[in-house]
């Protein structure tokens, strides 16, 4: 499965989320058998191989429609920043549907 996080940076060791319109650059990550396979980096969202599967973003309000209309699960991250920390609530089931 794929997931797609908006970033304010492509260090995986220091990036956090942030707003869809103050995205620097998307990471892509990769998540197989409950473990991250690969993390790529991308400026533009349409910039990776993949089609990701599920819009991880840190706001209710976000605006998410593109996303939706091409099928994707939009799933908001609201105390979690780092990847590490999206991707293991992600996991346990600790993000939040998109309430519209």
């Amino acid at each position: 499965m794929y997931i797609l996080i908006a970033m304010n940076s492509d260090d995986a060791q220091e990036a956090s989320i942030t707003k869809l319109n103050d995205v620097k650059v998307w990471a892509q990550v990769l998540l197989e058998e409950g473990k991250i396979v690969e993390t790529n980096f991308s400026t533009d969202k349409d910039g990776f191989e993949n089609f990701s599967e599920v819009l991880v973003v840190n706001d209710d309000n976000e605006y998410v429609w593109p996303f939706i209309e091409l099928g994707m699960m939009i799933l908001v991250a609201h105390t979690q920043r780092s990847i590490g920390d999206i991707i293991e609530a992600f996991l346990f089931r600790e993000l939040n549907e998109l309430a519209y």
